[in-house]
């Protein structure tokens, strides 16, 4: 880790003060943790977790970049799709997990351009330095608009209308699991005499053994394999199966259909950190300073929402949603040759091109009561792979 850059004397106290909580959890817990509950702390500890605490996450002064973050043709090309499904069920728009805001700054904006202004557009976000950012992105961009967002502190009890995600599946907490010879096991987090953060294993058990031995089964798996499995994004997906009322839930995000996540291939995993631009493997690398994600296992959200009642709209990969959506329509209706263009179609070439975010990114879309085909997956859909 030696390569990974420095952080100054504040952000390594906070560090330090976060690893300090944790331990504490650790010991009062018996002296073991699973890794959910690991990552959880690592990520939504109140005050100094990576979400939690005031550090700037976003754009190129933080610690990795977003679709939005990279060109308002994202979400320029997105409104579409959100337009469709309002006109479906009601006129009202819910992200949840908003960055900065700039993804419902661009949407507002161009929804207004096209005459299809959700009535209220909901940001549901555990950040309060994240809310007071997203309010000052959407405050500048559509200052008339501001009035029209309403930030939540949990899910409504009842929603109709478009619910937005952009990379949120990917940072809930998740199980670890080690499918060995002698059973399945859940590797969690012990600390060592130095107060180190090390790896141990336990057997499986509950829900989490019930999921590993239901994805043994369906895919290849060799002895020694690693992988995550997350209860937590399942159990989100369900309970919409509870609250939406009519409409769609979009969810964009890094993953991979069940036998391709589960491929031996990965066979350590999917877990990746990001700390200033800088992937690595380390969990345990200065807490609650780097950003610690999983893939997505699609095929686990649809199984857990169509028993819930909600119904597979579409699945495909993010560049042919973003061209069914019209993306390169809107880069066109900037004047060519400008240093606007240049700037737009690269950005734009790295959403769409297969070796870039095209195809790791996918966007899977499950509801209720929208009859229509969605636009993102009117060519090119893959719902058959899940």
């Amino acid at each position: 880790m030696n390569q990974l850059p420095l952080p100054d004397d504040d952000a390594l106290t906070h560090s330090r003060r976060l690893q300090g909580r944790i331990v504490d959890q650790i010991r009062a817990a018996g002296g073991w943790l699973s890794f959910a509950r690991v990552m959880e702390a690592l990520l939504y500890a109140p005050g100094l977790g990576y979400y939690t605490a005031g550090a700037r996450k976003f754009g190129a002064a933080g610690d990795f970049v977003t679709a939005p973050e990279m060109t308002a043709l994202f979400g320029r090309a997105l409104a579409r799709q959100i337009a469709q499904i309002m006109a479906a069920s009601q006129p009202t728009v819910l992200e949840v997990g908003a960055g900065s805001g700039r993804l419902a700054a661009d949407l507002l904006q161009t929804l207004e351009q096209v005459d299809a202004l959700p009535e209220r557009y909901f940001i549901l976000d555990l950040s309060a330095d994240l809310r007071q950012r997203q309010r000052q992105t959407i405050a500048a961009a559509v200052p008339h608009l501001i009035d029209r967002v309403e930030w939540l502190d949990s899910l409504p009890e009842n929603f109709s209308g478009a619910v937005l995600a952009n990379e949120l599946l990917d940072a809930m907490p998740a199980h670890i699991v080690a499918w060995r010879q002698a059973g399945i096991f859940e590797r969690g987090v012990a600390v060592d005499a130095a107060g180190r953060f090390v790896w141990r294993e336990r057997p499986a058990g509950g829900a989490l053994l019930a999921a590993a031995e239901e994805i043994a089964a369906q895919c290849n798996l060799p002895p020694g394999f690693e992988s995550e499995i997350s209860l937590a994004a399942r159990a989100w997906s369900a309970e919409w199966g509870h609250r939406l009322v009519r409409g769609a839930l979009l969810l964009i995000d890094y993953g991979f259909p069940r036998r391709e996540f589960y491929h031996q291939q990965r066979g350590r995993g999917t877990l990746m950190c990001h700390y200033r631009h800088h992937a690595h493997p380390d969990p345990f690398y200065l807490p609650g300073l780097q950003d610690v994600t999983v893939h997505v296992d699609f095929t686990a959200i649809i199984a857990a929402a169509h028993p819930a009642g909600l119904e597979l709209l579409g699945y495909t990969n993010q560049g042919q949603f973003l061209l069914n959506c019209g993306i390169l329509d809107r880069l066109a209706e900037i004047p060519n040759a400008t240093p606007d263009y240049v700037r737009a179609a690269a950005a734009v070439g790295k959403l769409l091109m297969p070796h870039e975010m095209g195809e790791l990114f996918k966007v899977i879309a499950i509801g209720r009561g929208v009859e229509e085909t969605l636009c993102g997956f009117a060519d090119g859909d893959q719902s058959r792979r899940l």
